[in-house]
């Protein structure tokens, strides 16, 4: 009765996670019938590549209660190993009499994402004004060279890259930090403007850059960039933006090939 009635809804986006231990993995059940469902809930989990998918483990998770109709979102805590770049895993959730209810798709990545960034600055340091204190953290853990800007004009930063946000509030950004980006800029630094949140909901590109000689100043809204210690896109974000901002690329049309 319970696999009849109980649906894993699909995710609107691929979920991704850190390797480690209790990362969390959110799942939305759906009871499709009209009687209560109660559902002793297991979940397996494989790694899988191109042509195989490798059970790892098999873990009891917990006993589900979903009422006629009824929608609910859980969170669940898995373990997935060290890997060394992005790796898909599967995990199926079975109920208590082994019947398969849905299956979940993770990309897993290893926690050193933003190691790229020392040698798109040629291993020299980064500039950071970080008043959140949300990059400096990752950048120590992972031994990588910064200016620590909060305290200095960022026009005294020489380096070839700097990173300006994230802000909690408009307020904390200097009077003249405009100016000071685009004196900098000028220079010849790449720079990477991420900006605050709007108070007030306006239509503008989620990032677009700015050249300025060989660089640009890429301005880039907070969504993308948000929960950086715990989001891989969020990392692989912030890389791809730094990319952008010391090599400039001219907009263009998109590309309508088919991707495998």
């Amino acid at each position: 009765m319970a696999s009849a009635q109980l649906q894993l809804m699909p995710d609107k986006e691929l979920q991704t996670v850190f390797a480690g231990n209790a990362q969390k993995i959110n799942v939305v059940w759906h009871n499709v019938g009209d009687k209560t469902v109660d559902a002793d809930i297991r979940a397996r989990i494989f790694q899988t590549s191109a042509a195989t998918a490798v059970q790892l483990n098999e873990v009891p998770w917990k006993k589900l209660q979903v009422f006629p109709d009824q929608t609910i979102l859980e969170t669940v805590l898995l373990d997935f190993p060290i890997v060394k770049a992005e790796t898909k895993f599967l995990v199926q959730w079975l109920e208590n009499s082994n019947q398969l209810l849905g299956t979940t798709e993770i990309l897993v990545y290893p926690t050193n994402l933003l190691s790229e960034l020392q040698p798109l600055a040629e291993d020299k340091a980064i500039g950071i004004f970080d008043p959140q204190d949300e990059i400096k953290p990752l950048l120590k853990n992972l031994r990588i060279e910064f200016d620590d800007l909060g305290n200095s004009d960022i026009t005294n930063f020489s380096g070839k890259l700097t990173i300006i946000g994230p802000f909690q509030a408009r307020a904390q950004e200097p009077v003249d930090l405009r100016e000071q980006i685009k004196s900098r800029a000028k220079k010849g630094t790449a720079i990477v403007w991420i900006q605050p949140p709007e108070k007030y909901h306006k239509l503008k590109p989620s990032f677009y850059s700015v050249p300025e000689k060989q660089v640009a100043v890429v301005i880039v809204q907070p969504g993308l960039v948000s929960d950086l210690s715990e989001n891989p896109q969020s990392q692989l974000n912030l890389v791809c933006f730094c990319k952008l901002a010391l090599n400039p690329q001219p907009s263009a049309l998109p590309d309508l090939t088919a991707q495998p």
